[in-house]
């Protein structure tokens, strides 16, 4: 259904009510903003651009996933490995009248066409696929405002429509189109752009200077459920809370002319920080049984603060850093209760390489320099820091290659390459080329070209593609790029089967 659009007096309005929360939690009402609050740099472009994109779609009803009437306590579905959990601790959620289920904007869209519990609440590009041949394009995933590899594509027939969603199908990827950063801040120019599908030179979707007009990126969803874990949101951190990403994806990817009101905002942020999600059940193991805490009721109880478990003494209680990351299946490796079997032994196994296996890290923007290291003995767990949830503990954002164009492989659509010279600055005089300048979109910066939030681990099975650019199809292509990244990563074939059957089991 659509909701009846209200008045926005400019988009300012959109950002008085996106970003206010009083202390303890809850968002604040119109009235309750004061005067001078303006749009994040980022927000104004994008959502004009939103609005200006085209919202017309095939006629009659939109053929999307169904919603159920009610998101159960425990919610399972099944993955390719085995079998995924939801667990809400306060109770089902009714989908009827709840904002996070409801389409907010014009063409369709609600959080949960992109956000569904089959994909760990994210999507995958299997799912994009699948609903792509179901509906011949008229699932509301399928929008060219950020779902086409341009809004002004092509997407008059079937075949039009394969090529302009392209990037969606293959990698389960969105565009994201931001500003260049203000004059004011900005230490580079974006001197070439090679792009395969001439977004970033168009007149109104793309660069007008090296250093002004919008840039089209390519990334995955995040994930909609364990959310207690999070403090860097989005893949740029460029959101400041879960408020005001729900504004600004109702305004930009809904292509709403008003965001959603402080009740709606309330209720989808109390569905996405009331749901955990995690690997329940893989072939030959109950990830619950024999003492094991896999499985999302365990996870919802997990303790979290920011610096929980950082490495680099960042902890708030000064406790040391623990590289045992993940103690999941610890009882199988100490007990018989559970009864011993190979899906078990390996994945127990794959624990063990995440939590002690070490390896030479260096050339991290966003770690060795923070550490002040030129080079680190770490392990996975350096990283992926959060207990048994296994994404950074601190607010960050790193570069480990992902977006270098050298290191994700070629199995993989291509993504546009960015020439990027540093202006000013420490990095001056040096140029970088990358797919993604992450988070220097947000902050003008040199030092954050190609930076990215570390993402958590848990539901790992159901999302594929993996990085923010869906440059991994699977956990395999995963590891072997870290072993092209980091040599001393070195894995046997044994190994890489442990590690994998473990990931798939978080």
């Amino acid at each position: 259904m659509h909701r009846t659009q209200r008045s926005c007096p400019g988009f300012a309005g959109v950002l008085l009510l996106a970003v206010c929360l009083f202390a303890d939690g809850t968002l604040c009402k119109a009235a309750d903003f004061g005067a001078g609050t303006t749009a994040s740099g980022w927000a104004e472009p994008a959502h004009s651009q939103a609005l200006s994109a085209s919202i017309d779609h095939k006629p009659g009803p939109d053929k999307g996933v169904p919603i159920p009437k009610t998101i159960k306590r425990t919610d399972t579905t099944s993955d390719p490995a085995g079998k995924l959990s939801s667990y809400q601790p306060g109770g089902a959620t009714a989908t009827a009248g709840n904002a996070f289920f409801q389409s907010l904007g014009t063409n369709g869209r609600s959080c949960f066409s992109c956000h569904s519990p089959n994909d760990g609440w994210s999507i995958s590009s299997a799912d994009a696929a699948a609903r792509f041949k179901k509906t011949n394009g008229t699932d509301p995933v399928f929008r060219p405002v950020d779902g086409a590899t341009c809004p002004n594509d092509d997407v008059s027939t079937i075949a039009a429509m394969q090529q302009a969603y392209k990037l969606l199908l293959a990698q389960g990827l969105i565009r994201i189109s931001l500003a260049m950063p203000a004059l004011s801040s900005l230490e580079f120019s974006i001197t070439s752009v090679n792009d395969p599908y001439n977004c970033n030179a168009d007149p109104e979707f793309g660069l007008t200077s090296p250093t002004t007009g919008m840039v089209s990126v390519y990334r995955r969803p995040l994930l909609a459920t364990n959310l207690k874990f999070e403090n860097t949101l989005m893949w740029d951190g460029r959101e400041q809370n879960l408020a005001s990403q729900a504004a600004h994806a109702t305004v930009i990817h809904a292509q709403s002319s008003a965001p959603p009101d402080s009740a709606e905002l309330q209720q989808i942020v109390d569905f996405e920080t009331g749901i955990f999600t995690a690997q329940s059940r893989v072939q030959g193991a109950n990830l619950a049984s024999g003492g094991a805490a896999g499985g999302p009721g365990a996870l919802s109880t997990q303790p979290f603060f920011t610096g929980i478990n950082d490495p680099f003494g960042r902890n708030p209680n000064g406790a040391a850093f623990d590289p045992n990351i993940f103690a999941l299946f610890d009882a199988w490796a100490s007990s018989e209760s559970g009864g011993s079997s190979a899906a078990k032994e390996s994945i127990e196994r794959g624990a063990q390489i995440f939590n002690t296996r070490t390896f030479t890290i260096s050339g991290v923007a966003g770690l060795n320099d923070v550490a002040g290291q030129t080079s680190i003995t770490g392990t996975c767990g350096t990283c992926h820091d959060t207990p048994n949830v296994g994404n950074q503990s601190v607010q960050g954002t790193m570069d480990i290659g992902t977006s270098n164009p050298l290191l994700i492989g070629s199995n993989t659509l291509p993504l546009p390459a960015f020439t990027i010279h540093c202006d000013a600055g420490p990095l001056a005089g040096q140029t970088f080329v990358t797919t993604d300048p992450g988070r220097a979109l947000v902050t003008g910066q040199c030092e954050d070209i190609g930076k990215v939030k570390v993402p958590a681990l848990r539901g790992f099975a159901a999302r594929a593609p993996y990085f923010h650019n869906g440059s991994a199809p699977d956990a395999s292509a995963i590891l072997s790029f870290y072993m092209r990244r980091f040599p001393s990563f070195e894995l046997t074939a044994q190994q890489m089967t442990d590690l994998e059957n473990f990931l798939n089991s978080l």
